[in-house]
């Protein structure tokens, strides 16, 4: 089914599965005290969209700040790793006991999953989750999903998670993913600055759609912002996803989202294959492979990238490795799992088919990045 506007997120009809991404300056204050009243609202009206027959998975955030709370760390469990992950440790029982306990009094059995980026990026991992989300929603549990922030390192580590609701979308195969925000959606600058506008509904997330979004997390709270979200909305839109911003600082914000109508919509671009969608979703790219106008073009054409084209290498990489695509004046194409590793595409940089196989030594692959492992930004 396709989502066409943010009211039909609310319908188990048109969204039999949707993903509920919940902020932790919605659910937590400033002083690291959850915001019971809000929850209870907002969990009453998730009660009622399961009666109605609609699947909920929520990624809720927050563990750090309940437990920076408890644990009495300075700047809400921020100032450095070390301090995070020791409050995600605690704040992760914390709100697994809150959810547990709020879907528990309507009778709603909560199931807490944890996972870093790594779980994702990793084909067999990614399977096995997307498997679990199955077998709880079949089983009738609401799904809370966090990101493991007390294992995650910088370099293994979504960071928010706005995009990893996107790819836990993905992952269940879900229709639509509402992220619960404390702004009414995209404007088209600054909310605060004069002029700005709210932005309906976008069609397709360009740079110019990324260059009206700033970088920082109006809250202080939360580490997400609105590139945050444009870049969830990418992941989710290339693998036929809808994706909603709406303004969640009210009582009931799905409830308000019913009757105003308030917010963003990102239409979905494109439908890939299951295993296109998720290669297009992952975020931890190893390495840069440059190509030339001439690669380009064939790329554009549907074509597979051959070391003939390629006109310069960046990072340290082994075969099977996702790598960025990018043309010669540095703008992305997209990515793709690579045939070689850094050191053979260097070697083979800019050869043709028939000069490779004295620098490798074996007979040249196909490719160096294969078409059917490929996906265009």
């Amino acid at each position: 089914m396709t989502v066409g506007a943010l009211s039909e997120f609310l319908s188990a009809e048109t969204c039999p599965l949707l993903v509920v991404k919940v902020g932790s300056a919605l659910l937590v204050d400033e002083q690291g005290a959850v915001r019971a009243d809000w929850l209870t609202s907002l969990v009453d009206e998730i009660a009622a969209a399961r009666a109605a027959g609609q699947r909920i998975i929520v990624v809720s955030s927050g563990a750090i700040a309940l437990g920076a709370a408890r644990l009495g760390l300075p700047k809400r469990g921020r100032a450095n790793l070390a301090d995070a992950q020791a409050a995600a440790s605690v704040g992760q029982v914390a709100l697994a006991q809150l959810w547990a306990g709020m879907l528990g009094a309507h009778d709603l059995t909560a199931a807490q999953m944890l996972v870093t980026l790594d779980d994702l990026e990793d084909r067999r991992r990614y399977l096995n989750a997307a498997a679990t989300l199955e077998r709880l929603l079949d089983a009738g549990a609401v799904p809370v999903v966090n990101e493991n922030d007390s294992v995650a390192t910088e370099e293994i580590r979504f960071g928010d998670n706005d995009r990893l609701a996107a790819r836990v979308a993905q992952a269940a195969s879900a229709s639509a993913v509402l992220l619960l925000s404390d702004v009414d959606g995209l404007y088209s600058a600054a909310p605060d600055s004069e002029g700005a506008e709210l932005i309906p509904r976008v069609e397709g997330v360009t740079p110019e759609v990324i260059a009206m979004a700033g970088s920082e997390s109006s809250s202080g709270i939360g580490s997400g912002g609105m590139k945050a979200k444009l870049q969830a909305a990418r992941i989710a839109e290339r693998a036929g996803i809808a994706l909603g911003i709406i303004n969640g600082t009210q009582p009931a914000p799905l409830t308000r989202l019913r009757e105003t109508g308030t917010g963003t919509i990102f239409l979905p671009q494109r439908h890939d294959n299951a295993r296109k969608a998720w290669l297009g979703g992952r975020m931890a790219p190893e390495g840069v492979l440059t190509v030339d106008a001439g690669c380009v073009a064939a790329l554009n054409d549907g074509a597979s990238l051959l070391a003939a084209g390629l006109i310069e290498i960046e990072g340290e990489f082994q075969r099977g490795a996702l790598v960025s695509l990018h043309g010669p004046k540095g703008e992305r194409l997209g990515q793709g799992l690579v045939e070689y590793s850094s050191e053979e595409c260097r070697a083979i940089l800019g050869l043709r088919e028939g000069d490779q196989e004295a620098k490798l030594g074996y007979a040249p692959r196909a490719a160096v990045v294969h078409r059917d492992h490929m996906v265009s930004s």
